[in-house]
């Protein structure tokens, strides 16, 4: 995958932003990166938009700047020499994507059925804009393309907002979400950068949807530990209960071996893991090698005697 577009994949969402005036585009740019999304997708809705993505590419080196509504070849070069870095279609323009390939600029069309994705692969793409996402069947959908065409990813935009962009979130197949729910027209208009950059963090919360999942206990040996479930089931009436190949006692106690130093875990549920991941490594924070499993992962993070580990949500 284009490195450019993997990034996008690890940011995990796209604002569609529509400037009637590109005064305000560095201001807004600036509220993205403070609100956790150094991306823009500055529409060609209006008459302001190229000289937005100027301004914006010039001003804020950390945000990703793209175009997006690019319907004409005049439109993609316009983009393009204004320092778009990726280029958006709500539609499949046969130019539009040619002109994008042959520049190495990557190009994502917008498809809605098998038709449109067998096309974007016939031309060798393998990133597609879902749009619109709402009125075109939503996750059901993406998931029936994603049967024939599982090595196709999706950017669905349309009808998603910080309600139900988890539902998307969780699914191999999509690899960013498209949205303008946190840069409404109103918000730039007034220049209230405080709540887009509250709604920001609100959606990349949403996001990731990091949740304690449960405590593990560390016990020496495999006897140890089902000792410790018979009594805390005769205490507290917590079931012991076989699970995921892990023993557990209720819901939320998780019993491990091999940690004779008594040490606990914290595992915390995510919607995806690597997109989770690679928002953990800007914060410093890895996984640790050789730890991964189809369904977790352990951290280099220790905090109050704690390990942690990430669990697929």
């Amino acid at each position: 995958m284009d490195p450019l577009l993997r990034r996008v994949g690890e940011i995990g969402l796209v604002p569609v932003i529509k400037l009637d005036s590109a005064a305000r585009a560095v201001g807004l740019g600036r509220a993205l990166l403070r609100g956790g999304i150094p991306v823009a997708e500055v529409t060609f809705r209006t008459a302001a938009a190229a000289d937005a993505i100027r301004a914006m590419s010039a001003e804020l080196p950390d945000l990703l700047v793209g175009a997006g509504t690019v319907l004409t070849l005049d439109q993609a070069a316009l983009a393009i020499r204004a320092g778009a870095r990726f280029i958006v279609s709500p539609c499949y323009v046969d130019e539009v994507v040619a002109y994008c390939q042959e520049r190495g600029v990557p190009v994502l069309p917008g498809v809605v059925n098998p038709d449109g994705v067998a096309k974007g692969l016939a031309a060798g793409l393998e990133v597609l804009k879902f749009f619109p996402a709402g009125a075109s069947g939503g996750t059901a959908m993406l998931d029936a393309l994603s049967g024939p065409f599982g090595a196709v990813k999706f950017i669905p935009t349309g009808g998603i907002d910080t309600g139900n962009l988890a539902s998307y979130a969780r699914r191999a197949s999509v690899l960013a979400i498209g949205g303008s729910w946190m840069v409404r027209p109103e918000l730039v208009e007034a220049e209230n950068w405080a709540e887009v950059e509250r709604l920001c963090r609100a959606a990349v919360a949403a996001l990731h949807g990091f949740a304690f999942a449960h405590l593990g206990i560390g016990c020496a040996d495999d006897p140890g530990r089902r000792a410790l479930a018979g009594m805390l089931e005769r205490l507290f009436n917590f079931p012991g209960e076989e699970r995921d190949g892990s023993l557990f006692a209720g819901d939320r106690i998780e019993l491990t071996c091999g940690r004779a130093d008594g040490k606990g875990q914290i595992a915390i549920r995510c919607n995806q893991m690597e997109r989770a991941l690679a928002y953990l490594a800007g914060a410093g924070i890895q996984a640790l090698p050789g730890t991964a499993t189809p369904r977790s992962v352990q951290l280099d993070l220790e905090l109050g005697g704690f390990a942690f580990h990430l669990v697929r949500g």
